[in-house]
């Protein structure tokens, strides 16, 4: 069954305070999208299956526990792309997949135009990253190029979500489960989130006016 979780947590609620204030420079936008992802990351990997591994430390020898599956990280072009390398640092193993979307503003419908995902081996997970989750096209784009790879098991990390775009990826992933650390009030008639914090991609790569 899907399931969103909505990660409450003072350190999250600090930091995208910030995220959000419009005042917050593109420096310091780019830092806290990492500490996000990290604690979206740690509470979506709770779950992780591990296998038994022998270590010798500097005293003795004991059993430790070493992760069993193979796990993909799949950011969604452009915006994803600043939530990749924390959490590489958490799964220094994984394998990093990048898919290009991006919506298209007369339709906000997405348009797909990069995918390089190889066509057999699919890994066991794949942690879908995106700041916002808005119409949930994108996501739900990306997420059926992954089912179609093979992959078992689908998470969806995002920094802030709007309520439609939670109900379409459980409507058409009931399976998958959607991390964020907010879901905000609604989209607006630009297809916006509302309160939101504006283009986490703008914003992120310093391109607002560009």
């Amino acid at each position: 069954m899907n399931s969103s979780i909505a990660v409450n947590h003072p350190l999250i609620q600090h930091h995208l305070t910030r995220l959000r204030d419009q005042t917050t420079p593109p420096e310091e936008f780019r830092h806290l999208v990492q500490r996000l992802a990290v604690l979206l990351a740690y509470e979506a990997t709770k779950d992780l299956e591990l296998s038994a591994a022998a270590v010798r430390t500097p005293l003795v020898e004991m059993q430790g526990a070493r992760l069993r599956d193979r796990i993909a990280l799949v950011p969604i072009l452009r915006a994803g792309l600043g939530m990749v390398d924390p959490i590489l640092d958490l799964i220094p193993t994984a394998e990093v997949w990048h898919l290009g979307l991006y919506r298209d503003e007369a339709t906000a419908e997405p348009v797909e135009y990069y995918s390089k995902l190889p066509g057999e081996r699919p890994p066991q997970l794949a942690l879908v990253v995106d700041p916002m989750l808005a119409t949930g096209g994108s996501a739900v784009s990306a997420l059926a190029a992954l089912r179609r790879w093979g992959v078992p098991r689908l998470k969806l990390l995002s920094i802030i979500a709007a309520p439609e775009g939670v109900a379409l990826v459980q409507g058409e992933f009931p399976d998958a489960e959607i991390h964020v650390c907010a879901v905000d009030q609604q989209l607006n008639s630009d297809k916006y989130i509302v309160p939101g914090l504006g283009d986490a991609g703008d914003r992120t790569f310093n391109t607002l006016g560009h």
